[in-house]
């Protein structure tokens, strides 16, 4: 039973992740640094500043994908709302 729901979440995971290509090219990223593919990763503190460069890039690009989908939940909500309502693009 463990295996069925650890696969479902799994699967899950995958789907989400897939949604987020550029988040899921950072994860590729921090397993390659775990297995040293490259093989530039032989001390520690290379390692280190391998994924410390990761993360902070991931962080950049998960709010970047927030802040997107944010945008598309308000737009949507505000058409919902208000039929009428046409968007003509980016004001300043």
């Amino acid at each position: 039973m463990t295996q069925i729901v650890s696969q479902s979440n799994n699967k899950s995971f995958i789907a989400r992740l897939n949604q987020h290509p550029k988040l899921r090219e950072r994860v590729e990223s921090l397993l390659n640094v775990v297995e040293n593919t490259t093989g530039d990763c032989i001390k520690a503190d290379d390692a280190e500043q391998h994924v410390i460069e990761e993360i902070r890039q991931m962080g950049n690009d998960a709010l970047h994908c927030w802040g997107s989908t944010a945008a598309d939940r308000e737009a949507k909500q505000l058409r919902e709302q208000r039929p009428g309502l046409h968007g003509n693009g980016k004001k300043i």
